[in-house]
């Protein structure tokens, strides 16, 4: 089985968010599976051809781009810690300046830049298997940014029947982001009529829609998200496309890197422990309390947040409950950076009550990791969370989640209930997106902390929760599988 992975990032060579985590660990445990999976992303300026040992494995390939030849090489490497080739498209002027992203934003509209250089990217992919001698049975393509390949790979298999072969899988890991272009500027760059179905309701080419509508099988990276999407309130103006194709559509619930988020190896904690020995996480939180200027005493229970500070991740929640929960027994403490308007709110929160919340607004993975370690609950209030992962390493660290139930929040994190003696609960849930019903749960968690029997219970059960990339892997394994025999009987048969 040959798997190419396309996408825009991968950790640790070319990261910005959670996408390059998810390419840069599932291929790793695809390959100890025995399917000889590669990866091909762009070879951006910020690429350290030095550090990663990059080879240049073929030179000149010729796509046509705005009607005229235009030549790239190829490079190569292994991907750090693996087997994993990974492949870099290297054309200097449309992929090689600047960092991954021109635009600041994750949606960037109408940036021409970005289409250019995602178009010739995805155009240049499908030409590298001749010169490599490797012809893939699946490109795994991830994301609004390669959203366009899907739709080139069925044009080129009508002149060139070695492409028939091969099958589109299309992983939305945000459907938010989609990538909205002018038709006739893509329609230039390719030479190529863009059909209808491949344009939204503003009749511009949608790069997301497109990867929906042709490729051979979809997924999200959580099952819960994939029901979600069907929906208009999670369906992103997108839910009467995926409607139409729910029978080729399934969700699979995203791993996190467990050899990484191990807190009994963890070299970024001030001290290591296990499920064995959980009572040393105490001393994580004393040293938390201490670098965050909060009172040291381990009987006060301390939040956290570790994340973009947006309203898709709560925060405006968060920010209209700040006076109430500081009048509580608690303190809290928060990392990441985001919009202006929260990373203002919760400054000025940190300002008033000092004694109670510490903000850091930056990126800081020695303390995302130290957070994980030292907190009591970590905060996850999502208005949206097609899988999340803070959720998953906070349990792996025996800090109990308290989340939205959303998308992959609601497959992974089991909800305490006062109506039972929940031996299987790993968190605490919410349903309604609503600034009271998070302080209601707040002051359960707060009333559950008290209890400390059944608080290790439930970090024992978190820290004992399978969230390796291996379950995932074999599911991927699955599909891949079934659109190989697909693929075979649609090629015979044609």
């Amino acid at each position: 089985m040959k798997i190419l992975f396309v996408a825009s990032e991968l950790n640790p060579i070319a990261k910005i968010g959670g996408l390059a985590d998810v390419i840069g660990a599932l291929p790793k445990t695809l390959k100890k599976l025995g399917i000889d999976v590669r990866i091909a992303i762009p070879k951006y300026g910020i690429v350290d051809e030095e550090k990663y040992q990059l080879e240049k494995i073929a030179e000149g390939i010729k796509i046509n781009f705005y009607n005229k030849d235009e030549k790239f090489d190829l490079y190569q490497c292994l991907l750090p810690a693996s087997e994993v080739p990974v492949y870099f498209i290297d054309h200097q002027k449309y992929l090689g300046d600047n960092g991954i992203y021109f635009e600041k934003s994750a949606m960037p509209e109408d940036s021409l830049r970005e289409a250019k250089r995602f178009t010739f990217f995805a155009r240049s992919v499908l030409e590298i298997f001749e010169p490599l001698n490797w012809w893939p049975n699946v490109i795994h393509c991830h994301d609004w940014h390669v959203g366009i390949l899907p739709f080139l790979l069925k044009s080129l298999s009508l002149k060139d029947k070695r492409y028939k072969k091969i099958a589109a899988l299309f992983t939305v890991h945000n459907l938010e982001y989609q990538g909205h272009y002018e038709a006739k500027d893509i329609s230039e760059m390719l030479d190529l009529p863009i059909p209808e179905k491949n344009i939204d309701q503003n009749k511009k080419i949608n790069f997301l829609k497109s990867g929906l509508v042709n490729s051979d099988f979809i997924n999200t990276v959580s099952p819960n998200y994939a029901k979600e999407i069907l929906t208009k309130e999670y369906g992103a103006g997108l839910e009467d496309v995926l409607q139409k194709r729910k029978n080729e559509l399934r969700g699979i619930l995203n791993g996190i890197d467990t050899e990484i988020f191990n807190p009994e190896n963890d070299p970024k904690i001030k001290y290591n422990y296990s499920i064995k020995n959980l009572e040393i996480k105490e001393k994580n939180k004393l040293y938390l309390q201490e670098i965050c200027g909060l009172k040291q005493d381990s009987k006060i229970p301390l939040f956290g947040l570790v994340g973009r500070l947006a309203e898709q991740k709560g925060i405006d929640l968060i920010s209209e409950i700040m006076d109430e929960a500081a009048n509580l027994n608690c303190q809290m403490v928060f990392l990441g950076t985001g919009e202006s308007k929260y990373e203002n709110a919760l400054r000025g929160a940190e300002k008033k009550y000092p004694e109670k919340i510490k903000v850091f607004i930056k990126f800081d993975a020695k303390l995302a990791q130290e957070i994980y370690a030292g907190c009591d609950i970590f905060l996850m209030p999502s208005r949206f969370e097609p899988c999340g992962l803070g959720q998953m390493i906070s349990m792996r660290y025996g800090t109990i989640p308290l989340v939205r139930a959303t998308g992959g929040l609601k497959d992974s994190v089991k909800n305490f209930q006062f109506s039972i003696f929940n031996i299987q609960s790993t968190g605490f849930v919410f349903e309604k997106y609503d600034h009271r019903e998070l302080l209601k749960t707040i002051k359960k968690a707060l009333l559950i902390f008290k209890n400390k029997k059944i608080w290790r219970k439930m970090q024992i059960n978190g820290m004992s929760q399978n969230f390796s990339w291996q379950k995932s892997a074999k599911e991927y394994i699955k599909v891949y599988e079934k659109l190989k025999v697909l693929n075979n009987y649609s090629t015979l048969s044609s």
